[in-house]
């Protein structure tokens, strides 16, 4: 019997947890810059539940069986996000104090601040997207607190820089897979420092 095994080769879950993120972080981004009137907000909750929640949580799930921790927190800790906020917009809202909203968005940044502190050995481009994401949050959460209108459109643009960020390394990440090498530059890591899950 032959003693070679085919080694089991598993999909990257990346470009679709980032392109759930990507997509729903910009249309919810485009509300809070004030692009739109707060009635879109209905379109972002059907995205959220669907493709910002789902997807990543699919995408974390499939990071399991990679062995790679990173990946599998923040998709499915995103995803979740996603679906708590459009649980909360949906059903939760009434009688909720804007200045635990604002707790709830300032806790939401420091997971994202210590998961930013994860991918300093990742490449460049993921570590802009936590960079630019946990400034988002706390400006969205400094919004709540004080009600003001510029901080909270400072946090809507801001999350529009991280969907376009995510964005990016979900294409980069689609070429890599497509034609076997970096298409789109991603800033990887220096190859001195002990690689790190990337996604």
């Amino acid at each position: 019997m032959s003693q070679i095994s085919e080694a089991r080769k598993y999909p990257n879950p990346a470009p679709l947890g980032l392109a759930g993120f990507a997509l729903t972080t910009w249309l919810l981004s485009m509300v809070n810059a004030g692009w739109y009137p707060g009635g879109a907000v209905n379109l972002v909750l059907a995205c959220a539940l669907a493709f910002g929640g789902t997807a990543q949580m699919i995408a974390g799930v499939m990071e399991l069986p990679r062995g790679n921790t990173f990946g599998a927190t923040a998709f499915i800790s995103y995803g979740a996000f996603w679906w708590s906020f459009a649980l909360f917009v949906l059903f939760l809202h009434d009688n909720v104090p804007a200045g635990f909203v604002g707790w709830y968005l300032c806790l939401w940044g420091v997971f994202t601040f210590y998961m930013w502190l994860g991918t300093f050995r990742s490449p460049k481009a993921l570590q802009a997207i936590f960079l630019a994401l946990w400034i988002t949050f706390f400006l969205l959460a400094a919004g709540e607190w004080t009600g003001s209108a510029a901080l909270h459109t400072a946090g809507g643009y801001m999350g529009l820089l991280t969907a376009v960020l995510a964005f990016y390394l979900s294409a980069a990440e689609i070429m890599i897979e497509a034609y076997g090498h970096a298409v789109l530059p991603i800033g990887q890591a220096s190859a001195r420092m002990v690689q790190a899950p990337a996604h």
